[in-house]
């Protein structure tokens, strides 16, 4: 990978972006698309739309969609202690959290606090047993509590306290690859395609946000965007680890390059189109069925106005919504590699009627 994009996708990821707070994030992209597109524009949600004028559009546009926003915490409560009580943004899973750094991001700027709980020590045998609830656990930014309520509001975002790190054989291991990875990647695909002298059609790079409490960007951006088709990019689950149940979930693996979904929530036309477009780019690629919705931004794709043609190609990810999550920078870049290609190939008034 090159070392502009490596360092553009550790700006990304590292951004602070909880739903709903999605700013850092967004100047990030905004600052790497600037000189990419042929212009920019962010809508009252805060989305990001960046957009590469084809050669001879004649009215016809494909979105590339990756959310910005990440899951996290918010300040709930400030204890009389100067402790303090938070609420998940989005689906935070409770179990991986005590113990953990945080930064709380105050008006003041950012606070580094302990996510803490009682020691096992002190826990009862049956709290020992059992996943210690949300609202039992707690902040300490080590502060006497007349500070505390100086600088800390109800309502402020909460980052788990880790950033990019390369680790293995080609792996990379973060917090919020999901999905700021898709964003990265869509970028990437712009570059690409300007790179190469531009696509017939025109090209639209949407950083989404509060993706994950509700799709609430990509329906707002789908529909405001109007493109012909959209192609949401998005983290998949890997099941290359111990104790996942194939039967149940699939074949996904890591450095076995980017999945291609087939089901109700994607087109026909564009899943073959897709299928294509890694053959010609000779990248490896791995599929999953999924028989509704995906619950990413393609099904707000393709339910936005009167339907649109939906495509979701999804990166293997280990680790889903933990601080740790892991990935391999070769998926990345075959899905790149896919996706400039799928674009290059898009003819002006293409039929996707099924």
């Amino acid at each position: 990978m090159r070392t502009e994009s490596l360092d553009f996708f550790k700006q990304l990821v590292e951004a602070p972006s909880p739903s709903g707070f999605e700013q850092p994030a967004a100047d990030v992209l905004r600052s790497y698309l600037a000189p990419l597109a042929d212009e920019i524009e962010t809508n009252v949600m805060g989305s990001v739309h960046a957009t590469l004028r084809g050669s001879d559009a004649k009215g016809t546009s494909v979105m590339l969609a990756g959310h910005i926003d990440e899951i996290g915490l918010m300040v709930s409560y400030i204890m009389p202690d100067g402790f303090l009580a938070f609420r998940a943004i989005g689906g935070v899973d409770a179990a991986v959290l005590p113990g953990t750094r945080v930064r709380v991001h105050t008006k003041e700027g950012p606070l580094l606090g302990v996510l803490g709980r009682l020691p096992i020590h002190l826990l009862e045998e049956e709290e020992r047993k059992s996943v210690t609830k949300l609202h039992k656990l707690f902040i300490d930014i080590g502060l006497p509590c007349e500070k505390v309520s100086e600088v800390v509001r109800v309502g402020d975002p909460i980052t788990i306290d880790v950033g990019l790190e390369l680790f293995g054989d080609g792996l990379a291991v973060s917090r919020a690859f999901d999905d700021k990875m898709g964003a990265f990647i869509c970028a990437e695909v712009m570059r690409e395609v300007r790179d190469r002298g531009g696509a017939k059609v025109d090209l639209i790079v949407a950083g989404t946000v509060q993706e994950e409490v509700g799709l609430r960007g990509g329906i707002t951006s789908s529909y405001g965007v109007d493109p012909t088709i959209g192609i949401a990019v998005e983290v998949g689950h890997a099941t290359d680890y111990p104790d996942v149940d194939k039967r149940k979930h699939g074949e996904a693996k890591l450095g076995d390059g980017p999945i291609i979904t087939r089901g109700a929530n994607i087109n026909p036309r564009i899943f073959e189109m897709l299928c294509d477009a890694a053959e010609k780019a000779d990248v490896p690629r791995q599929f999953d069925g999924e028989p509704r919705a995906t619950g990413t931004d393609a099904n707000a794709i393709q339910l936005s106005r009167g339907g649109k043609p939906a495509g979701l190609v999804s990166v293997p990810l280990r680790y889903m919504h933990t601080q740790n999550e892991t990935l391999s920078l070769a998926d990345l870049e075959s899905s790149i590699k896919l996706l400039t290609e799928f674009v290059l190939a898009l003819e002006p008034g293409t039929d996707f009627t099924p």
